[in-house]
């Protein structure tokens, strides 16, 4: 299967059975995302079921024009106390489905709730999608369980390949996961809200309290402050930026279970905490380099939020970064894993603030166009690909059995 293309014929209105474990005002990649879809897809004129774990004991279903919440039990995810995990729900997700049968069951997330809507989807043979959204299998090391990288990564690849199709955000991790014995894995991209995430929302005052006038560097990290993503090469890199220029100043945004400990080794860091919406956009735009060290990305939306902000961006070479970053012309890239190799562009940016402007500047060109309305419409080209081929198939199985 090929990627879907941007452009789309005029589609019938779908009823879509969306799974997540994961949704707003959850904030991680994958809550926003699917925020996004769901968005986009009711947009386009479909139905969307959402169906997700009780995020808290006063969650309430929402009902809305085409859009309605099943809310499930689900238990905290361990390393991930604020994120719940759903509840196995084979038998209650078949009684939902046989009274309202969805023309397609998308699932976002490889969690108990993910796997019963799977195994209910081909019980009941509605058509199903999945989303490769985490690298979950790269997270073992991190939590001191890396026995168990290859039973999971085992696990995820027998979880898509029961799906009609997998999602995933690049060709790169397309490539990567077809090697790996993935079937049927298509790209469908991310967009950015380009007006939300812009230069234009750089706050002086917000860089006054950092320390900051015109003339600081400002070196900027949006992340979950876990383990996972590899905080430390973003110290070391700014302990060697702060060498070459003594007034540069490092702003970690995000939360997470290593921030306590991060903020009491280095308290020269100034830790701004979770930020969200109007606020999250500022603390962006108030920077000047934004440095994503993390190695465990299927995508990394921070990486063209930074982008869209105005910010030079120095990552590694892999997910958002490969597929949007041209180095040297709108961000830097260092090979994948090379940390020598990731400070020493640090060090390169930190002395030149003019380069640090002019490659901010054509970031924010490269990606201003990324509309989710566009993205939207690759999605709905395979939902509707998949019900259609369904319909087809039902078809025939009525014309055999007519003519037995």
């Amino acid at each position: 299967m090929n990627t879907p293309s941007d452009t789309n014929k005029d589609s019938p209105a779908l009823n879509i059975a969306l799974v997540t474990e994961t949704y707003l005002p959850e904030v991680n990649g994958v809550a926003i995302t699917i925020g996004h879809m769901v968005q986009g897809l009711r947009q386009r004129g479909h139905c969307i079921h959402l169906i997700r774990p009780r995020q808290h004991k006063q969650d309430a279903a929402q009902e809305e024009l085409n859009f309605r919440e099943t809310l499930v039990a689900g238990m905290s995810i361990p390393g991930y106390p604020e994120l719940k995990s759903g509840l196995p729900a084979r038998g209650a997700l078949c009684r939902l489905w046989k009274q309202q049968r969805p023309d397609i069951v998308h699932i976002a997330t490889e969690g108990p709730l993910g796997w019963s809507a799977l195994s209910a989807a081909r019980k009941l043979n509605i058509p199903a999608s999945t989303d490769f959204h985490t690298n979950f299998h790269n997270y073992t090391e991190h939590y001191g369980i890396g026995l168990l990288r290859k039973p999971i990564a085992a696990y995820l690849r027998y979880f898509h390949n029961k799906a009609d199709c997998t999602l995933v955000p690049t060709a790169s991790l397309q490539q990567q996961l077809e090697l790996e014995g993935y079937q049927n894995v298509l790209v469908v991209s991310r967009g950015i809200d380009a007006e939300l995430f812009h230069p234009a929302k750089r706050d002086n005052e917000l860089r006054a309290s950092w320390g900051a006038d015109e003339m600081t560097p400002v070196v900027m990290l949006v992340s979950r402050i876990a383990p996972e993503k590899n905080l430390q090469v973003v110290i070391r890199a700014f302990e060697q930026m702060r060498a070459v220029d003594p007034r540069t100043r490092l702003v970690m945004v995000g939360d997470g279970p290593a921030r306590a400990a991060l903020q009491k080794q280095h308290p020269h860091v100034i830790f701004a905490g979770m930020q969200t919406g109007e606020y999250l956009a500022r603390h962006y735009a108030s920077g000047d380099i934004f440095l994503y060290p993390s190695l465990t990305e299927t995508y990394g939306n921070v990486t063209i939020e930074a982008m869209a902000s105005g910010l030079a961006t120095v990552a590694y070479d892999y997910a958002a970064a490969r597929q949007h970053i041209r180095h040297e012309m709108n961000g830097l890239l260092a090979p994948f894993g090379d940390t020598e190799a990731f400070i020493a562009q640090t060090k390169g940016l930190i002395s030149d603030m003019a380069r640090v402007k002019r490659i901010g500047a054509a970031a924010r060109r490269s990606v201003e166009s990324l509309s989710w309305e566009r993205i939207m419409c690759q999605m709905e080209t395979v939902l509707s690909d998949l019900a259609g081929a369904q319909e087809v198939k039902n078809v025939q199985a009525e014309l055999t059995a007519a003519t037995d």
